[in-house]
């Protein structure tokens, strides 16, 4: 997708660490024609899908999830990182270790959102080790739902996530896929 191929070319910013930061149109500030554009493509990648749900992860993940979930015509539902006192009933759980965060939560979803039913479309903002995308694809298999793919608006294709997932066979797109960040400089995959 070019048009965010050049919008993180233009202003997401290479931290130590191979860390990519794009919270000024993306994941903080979010730059909403952008992510309705972003929206459309999910669409046109999965539209042969019979997609009944899209499930994310908090926090990024749910503005990107609520705009491409216009376009298909479902609900969004997403996973919780932490137990409050609005959640009642029986749950699902598994657990994420969050590469930006450095920490391991206990990822949480409530058992009415999501049955054997649904077909389910993953969506998230980032994927680099694949341990968010990996919690969610263990909640999907405890519901009895069908997986029919993920998609995933910035991949770092030089760590192993994106490649776990697909050696799975799990139908995933991700619209823009960084091959390497050197020296500042990032290159992406055609």
């Amino acid at each position: 997708m070019q048009l965010l191929k050049d919008r993180i070319l233009t202003d997401g910013v290479v931290k130590e660490g191979n860390i990519l930061k794009v919270d000024s149109f993306l994941n903080h500030q979010m730059d909403i024609d952008l992510i309705n554009e972003i929206g459309k493509e999910f669409k046109k990648r999965f539209d042969h899908c019979p997609i009944t749900k899209i499930l994310t992860i908090e926090a990024s993940g749910i503005g990107i999830a609520c705009i491409a979930a216009q376009y298909f015509h479902v609900p969004v539902v997403f996973a919780k990182k932490a137990q409050s006192v609005n959640l009642d009933g029986e749950m699902y759980t598994t657990k994420v270790e969050s590469f930006t965060h450095k920490k391991v939560y206990d990822v949480i979803l409530s058992r009415k959102f999501l049955g054997p039913e649904d077909h389910v479309l993953l969506i998230d903002d980032f994927l680099a080790n694949g341990c968010a995308l990996l919690g969610l694809i263990d909640i999907v298999k405890k519901s009895g739902a069908t997986l029919e793919g993920a998609g995933i608006v910035i991949e770092k294709g030089f760590q192993s996530g994106g490649q776990t997932i697909r050696d799975m066979g799990i139908h995933l797109e991700s619209l823009a896929i960084i091959d390497s960040i050197a020296d500042g400089k990032l290159t992406f995959r055609e």
